[in-house]
């Protein structure tokens, strides 16, 4: 038999090649959606780098497109993940190794790692574009406008796991310009009001001492660290697990966060979530801490906080965002007095708590009343439109007091009527 001509061998592999190359196209769109930056250039280089080496075995298709599509070291667990979910798939498998099914069961029995949500997410959201391209009625974005307002203003705790992931995405959006503090250190300013006697001196060695200029300083303004205290007890975990997603988003914004759980114990998590990625940082966070949804001891744990990390935490004008739905039953005593000690060492004591979101709450247990003239601004923290009022309220002066002060003048009022 004649061999082909070389205008039919080419126009045999040029499909392939195509193919191919559409699918690292999809492989790039997947890992856009999971959050990663790849740009038209990245790709390009994936494609020719892929056609350079080959596809003949896994691994070495593995590392050409991670080498051409990652750089930084954070995006290694997402890429991953994409990488086992979109080339395992069946459609895909005979392009890039041949894999059977055995291979498909290995990956599916392999434990979930970091970054594998945010792949399935991906995926999911892949599969809802091939559907939305073939619609059978025209969407009204008014419909998704509302949608997204009944979602900002609904209970972290009625919401649904596609709906709490909708939360998570929008808390990263959520702004914190913070205010910024005088500390007692001062800067070079030409415009300051103070005169500075050192760098005046250090100027006039220029000269032997025969021509003194004035300099001026000022304050040097720092941004106030901010101190979570996050009760991770069974009452509060549906509440807790949303607000650590909060301040890993205030951490990613690069401010001094320092946060803390509690439960029958005190956990410094700070480092956990200063991790970048989500998934990472979640899940380092429920390693370091052992004793989730299970019972609290409030007074206890600050007791904990104000002995070993007061001093370590608290300066610089910090800020204290305690949230807890303040359900302690033993050592009132206690709590009284370690609130008392906590709200000395800081410039403002936030308490939120994700019970003030139901109507006609009223603090009347007995922990609630002993935290209760203790702390600065009560807040409830049970929707992302409480989160944003929370925002607004660490940039503006204490505001939130009123409604502290309306259940103290409460309590006391019922107290005394109970003794008449």
């Amino acid at each position: 038999m004649a061999a082909a001509p070389a205008s039919q061998k080419t126009a045999s592999v040029e499909p392939q090649g195509a193919r191919l190359a559409n699918r690292i196209v999809g492989f790039a769109r997947m890992l856009r959606r999971a959050g990663l930056r790849i740009g038209p250039a990245a790709v390009m280089d994936a494609v020719r780098a892929v056609l350079s080496v080959g596809i003949e075995k896994r691994e070495d298709f593995y590392w050409t497109l991670h080498s051409t599509m990652i750089s930084r070291r954070e995006d290694h667990a997402v890429f991953d993940a994409v990488f086992r979910l979109y080339w395992s798939r069946r459609e895909d498998r005979d392009d890039a190794d041949g894999g059977g099914d055995d291979e498909e069961a290995e990956v599916l029995r392999e434990k979930k790692r970091a970054g594998d949500r945010r792949a399935e997410d991906a995926l999911d959201e892949e599969r809802r574009a091939i559907i939305r391209k073939r619609p059978e009625f025209e969407l009204d974005a008014r419909l998704s406008f509302t949608a997204m307002e009944v979602l900002r203003g609904k209970d972290f705790a009625q919401m649904s796991a596609a709906e709490l992931a909708e939360a998570r995405l929008a808390m990263r959006d959520l702004t914190l310009p913070f205010h910024r503090v005088a500390t007692r250190r001062f800067r070079p300013d030409p415009h300051g009001a103070r005169i500075d006697p050192h760098a005046m001196l250090r100027m006039s060695l220029r000269t032997s001492g025969d021509l003194i200029l004035p300099k001026f300083r000022s304050p040097r303004e720092i941004a106030p660290p901010l101190v979570a205290l996050v009760d991770i007890s069974g009452s509060m975990s549906q509440y807790s697990r949303v607000f650590l997603h909060f301040l890993h988003a205030l951490t990613e914004k690069r401010r001094r966060v320092h946060s803390f759980t509690f439960g029958t114990r005190l956990t410094n998590i700070t480092r956990a979530l200063s991790r970048r990625d989500p998934d990472e940082a979640m899940d380092e966070a429920s390693e370091t801490v052992r004793d989730w949804s299970g019972g609290t001891r409030i007074g206890t744990a600050l007791g904990d906080f104000n002995r070993l990390w007061s001093r370590r935490v608290l300066g610089q004008g910090a800020i204290v965002l305690l949230i807890t739905d303040g359900l302690e039953r033993d050592h009132i005593e206690v709590l009284s007095r370690e609130m008392e000690r906590l709200s000395k060492s800081c410039r403002r004591l936030i308490w939120l708590n994700p019970l003030l979101g139901f109507d006609g709450f009223e603090p009347r247990a007995r922990g609630m009343q002993a935290m209760l003239p203790h702390v600065d601004e009560l807040r409830a923290v049970h929707s992302l439109d409480a989160l944003g009022d929370l925002i607004a309220a660490l940039t503006a002066p204490a505001s939130g007091g009123d409604l502290a002060r309306h259940f103290r003048r409460a309590h006391m009022t019922s107290g005394r009527n109970a003794n008449v």
